[in-house]
């Protein structure tokens, strides 16, 4: 079922009316990453999947973006469509970086967490620096360039190497892309607080998933919100990198499985 909000034109993927999961995309990728994941887990969760504002499907405003603004988008998405309750939160990479900032403005709003592929800290100087240089690429040779320079440390060597259909369907995502929601997605990433001081504060579940092979985030941040988040579970999974969704699609669906069992039991 494909809807959109009224203020910018939000698409999303929602599978079915029962307790609720909602997935936010990396970047600069679409609600389209999680299609397995709601195929998988479609029977035991009411899936809402969104397009962040500029890209998939979701309309372009002017950038910069904030994640504050992105979370904000998610929590108008779940208020149209009157999703009852709290919800379990998830996020890959960006998404995980929205996933926080949701938790810290609505956490009476979540049930749950999962950080996947993604990290607490915000970006040093040097991140900053590339985020720049992102952008400017995306500027002078178009979002085609940005894709290209990205999509082999998204995955790990041999998933690129031998996985050809789940090359070609991150870059097919990552093309589709409007520049407007490149340029506004990294002032986002750019520009985001520093989540570390979130970690020690969350007191719901929490499931963090971490490619072994992910060449865009070391295993070590994986590694430290485990530590800090009381209580959390971390599942590391083999021959993955910064896509585990995708590239281990029936490990992360099983890890994300097990982790939802706990709310379905409070029923």
């Amino acid at each position: 079922m494909d809807e959109q909000t009224e203020e910018f034109g939000m698409a999303y993927l929602d599978s079915c009316d029962r307790v609720t999961l909602l997935l936010i995309h990396g970047f600069p990728l679409s609600s389209a990453m999680w299609e397995l994941q709601i195929e998988d887990l479609g029977d035991m969760v009411r899936v809402v999947a969104p397009d962040l504002r500029g890209h998939g499907r979701s309309a372009a405003s002017p950038p910069p973006y904030d994640v504050a603004t992105l979370a904000d988008d998610c929590a108008d998405l779940l208020d149209y469509l009157a999703v009852p309750g709290p919800v379990i939160v998830g996020g890959l990479s960006m998404g995980g970086y929205v996933a926080f900032e949701f938790y810290r403005r609505y956490p009476e709003r979540v049930a749950g967490l999962i950080l996947a592929a993604t990290r607490a800290g915000a970006d040093t100087p040097e991140g900053q620096a590339g985020r720049d240089k992102m952008a400017a690429l995306a500027q002078e040779e178009g979002v085609e360039a940005v894709a290209g320079a990205m999509l082999p440390k998204l995955l790990a060597p041999a998933t690129y190497e031998e996985q050809e259909d789940v090359v070609e369907f991150v870059q097919e995502m990552m093309e589709e892309t409007a520049l407007d929601g490149v340029l506004g997605a990294l002032a986002a990433m750019k520009n985001r607080p520093d989540s570390t001081p979130t970690l020690a504060q969350i007191g719901v579940p929490t499931l963090i998933i971490h490619g072994a092979e992910d060449q865009l985030i070391p295993l070590a941040e994986a590694q430290a919100m485990h530590q800090a988040i009381p209580g959390s579970r971390l599942v590391v999974i083999d021959d993955a990198g910064h896509m585990p969704n995708l590239e281990q699609p029936d490990d992360f669906s099983d890890a994300v499985a097990d982790f939802l069992e706990q709310f379905l039991d409070d029923e």
